[in-house]
């Protein structure tokens, strides 16, 4: 891997996607790099310079960066409810912790009995306004998130009751083994449904923090809610601003701008990794994949298996250094449901079976058929290193004869996800929301699903899944899903590239900011807090 060559192009190719993207004038990478060995040297002077800006005022406001931003607030709809979780203002029945089990958070505990699942809220829930979460309001919201989200219409399947102001009882008519996990999803916030007038952009939550100013698709400031059912919140607000690009989060946290950030890419983590005295780094196994989809639409057999026998997912997780683990599967190999098995890299093999269907290597180093050059589009977003992960891709594919045009989009699910439009499409997900396989399986394999956009349909797959969708023993549970993504992997629809490690850097003194909690959809709680 020729990384003084990557570099250059990834700098050339990072400006062209800023400007597709109409983001306006950028930091270049060439530039970052030599401001870099500056403020290196620098970054104790300045952060003495510029004290957070908390102190400034007396009050704990944290900073710091979203990867992403969204139009709307609203918990129920789209993925919504995941930043208003990170911004700590919605919380669901349960949530998940360290250890990817679902504890108790708005509710105490919930109890299976065939069918039948008993839930029972904590003493005290109560909306920011303090009007209490009852029985009933659950119920509703559940009933709305079935309504607004086509990912949650199950729900309103099922027979819901509230037997008392506490407890809830929810008949899902057939045995459904990961309702508790189900219910811990973000998008299961709860909302105060009679008092909340604009979804939009205020909803009335349970969360430790209120939103005090949002800005559609950019920054958003939150203030403690004061009224807090869960204790004492420690910090008094935060600020969340859009910063999607890596660099500028890099240059704010070295000026103090920014106090942490998670999803921190390979460069700055080596910047990080120099100033122990200055940051926090913590680096945990996380659940967020990086994959592709292989359309089968546009793309024969033999050149799906050729891309799948090039991609060299070692060389990726060596170029991208501390933030990735090559990927197998889509979970963790150590995961009982994790143990399926890939082709090694071998681009001789790759070679051999596009000329057997028919492809001749052109002078120019490309492999042609019927007159026409083997090129195929890679579409992707400037987010979770997959700038970088599509030029190396582009690179390991050119060197055996596949052409490719890389396309960059802001927005996946609106584009390339919705349309289709792509031959190979990368995408990062978490695929393990919660130790169980389903959330990832149902997405991505089902018939029908949200990412099987690419063509792949198999009856046997589709049999498994919907078994899989009722068992309750665990080992069996695992030994299905092992199958059924063996079969994804053997014909050759997807490529697992990348688990990403979640690392998160904070300077020294802030602490709580989820950092040690394996999904991305968690941020600031009660307990984060600043302090020196």
């Amino acid at each position: 891997m020729k990384k003084k060559f990557l570099a250059a192009l990834l700098a050339a190719t990072m400006t062209l996607s800023m400007a597709a993207c109409g983001s306006g004038a950028q930091t270049q990478k060439a530039e970052t790099e030599t401001t870099t060995e500056t403020q290196a040297t620098e970054t104790s002077e300045n952060q003495t310079a510029d004290e957070s800006q908390s102190t400034a005022t007396g009050e704990k406001i944290l900073h710091t960066a979203a990867s992403f931003a969204y139009p709307s607030l609203d918990v129920h709809k789209e993925y919504y409810g995941w930043y208003t979780s990170i911004y700590g203002v919605s919380e669901a029945l349960f949530k998940l912790d360290e250890t990817m089990s679902a504890v108790p958070c708005l509710a105490k505990d919930a109890v299976a009995d065939g069918s039948t699942w008993t839930i029972t809220l904590n003493d005290g829930v109560h909306f920011s306004n303090g009007n209490p979460l009852t029985a009933d309001m659950v119920i509703k919201n559940l009933q709305r998130l079935a309504t607004e989200n086509s990912r949650f219409a199950y729900l309103g399947d099922f027979e819901m009751t509230a037997t008392d102001d506490k407890t809830i009882v929810i008949d899902t008519k057939e045995v459904y083994p990961t309702l508790k996990n189900d219910l811990a999803s973000p998008e299961c916030g709860m909302i105060d449904l009679d008092a909340t007038t604009d979804f939009d952009n205020s909803p009335v939550c349970t969360g430790p923090f209120v939103v005090t100013e949002f800005v559609p698709e950019g920054d958003v400031t939150v203030a403690k809610n004061e009224n807090y059912w869960g204790g004492d919140v420690k910090l008094d607000g935060a600020v969340f601003y859009y910063m999607q690009e890596d660099d500028p989060k890099l240059l704010a946290m070295q000026s103090g701008e920014i106090d942490c950030y998670n999803s921190v890419s390979s460069a700055a983590l080596e910047v990080y990794n120099q100033s122990p005295d200055l940051y926090d780094v913590v680096s945990i196994p996380g659940a967020r994949l990086q994959f592709y989809i292989l359309n089968e639409n546009t793309l024969d057999d033999a050149v799906r298996e050729a891309i799948n026998l090039t991609v060299d997912k070692d060389k990726i997780a060596e170029y991208l250094s501390g933030t990735v683990s090559a990927a197998v599967g889509p979970f963790s190999p150590s995961a009982a449901y994790g143990k399926v098995t890939v082709p090694a890299v071998d681009t001789a093999k790759a070679k051999e079976i596009l000329e057997a269907d028919g492809y001749t290597l052109g002078a120019d180093g490309i492999y042609e058929k019927d007159g026409q050059k083997l090129s195929i589009s890679i579409a992707y977003y400037a987010a979770r290193s997959l700038d970088t992960l599509a030029i190396l891709i582009q690179e390991q594919l050119k060197a055996i004869g596949i052409d490719s045009t890389l396309r960059v989009e802001e927005d996946p699910d609106a584009t390339y996800i919705a349309n289709a439009d792509f031959d190979l499409a990368l995408y990062c997900m978490i695929a393990d929301k919660s130790g169980d396989p389903l959330y990832f399986i149902d997405s991505t394999l089902a018939d029908g699903s949200y990412y099987n956009v690419g063509g792949f349909k198999s009856a046997e797959c589709q049999s498994m899944i919907e078994e899989l969708r009722t068992e309750t023993d665990t080992a069996k549970r695992a030994d299905l899903a092992n199958k059924i993504v063996q079969i994804a992997i053997d014909d050759n629809a997807f490529g697992y590239v990348g688990l990403f490690n979640n690392t998160t850097v904070l300077r020294k003194g802030v602490s709580g900011f989820a950092e040690y909690v394996p999904f991305d959809f968690y941020g600031v709680d009660a307990e984060t807090d600043i302090n020196g």
